[in-house]
């Protein structure tokens, strides 16, 4: 992946920040029998989940994946993983298709090429994806220093 380094970086900020907020976290796997299974230092966070394991390259053809969202309240979704031009952006699509609001999270997001996710971008923003980064996502979530939370979460991107 390019950028590996910063992308699991990023990808574990996430997801420590969705436990100490307490947001729900849908966690997919491409065929991990083939590809190998997610890495362990985020597998290790998300323990309280089991992963939706899928053959489709958007979420949204895994039935699991689609029963346990329809769970999920609201309809704002923050997205991340890989690869940005097959996985995420059929499913940031799909997603927006089915009248969710997707954040995807640009710099918790690679593809194998550096033009491959560049690409991925501009064709989900054109698809009315929004775009963040980790740290502006996490500081949305807040919406304010004033949040009891803020500073676990200031302590994540620092």
């Amino acid at each position: 992946m390019h950028d590996r380094q910063v992308l699991f970086e990023n990808l574990v900020i996430l997801a420590k920040a969705a436990r100490i907020l307490d947001i729900p976290v849908l966690w997919c796997q491409q065929r991990p029998e083939a590809l190998g299974p997610t890495i362990s230092e985020l597998a290790e966070l998300l323990t309280d989940n089991q992963p939706i394991n899928k053959s489709s390259f958007s979420c949204c053809g895994e039935p699991e994946f689609v029963d346990k969202l329809q769970h999920l309240p609201g309809r704002e979704l923050l997205l991340c993983g890989i690869e940005a031009h097959v996985c995420i952006y059929q499913t940031a699509v799909e997603l927006v298709q089915r009248g969710r609001q997707v954040s995807v999270i640009a710099d918790a997001v690679s593809s194998r090429t550096a033009r491959n996710k560049e690409i991925a971008l501009e064709a989900m923003r054109a698809e009315a994806v929004k775009l963040s980064s980790t740290e502006m996502a996490l500081f949305e979530l807040l919406g304010s220093a004033e949040h009891p939370k803020f500073k676990q979460i200031a302590k994540l991107v620092k």
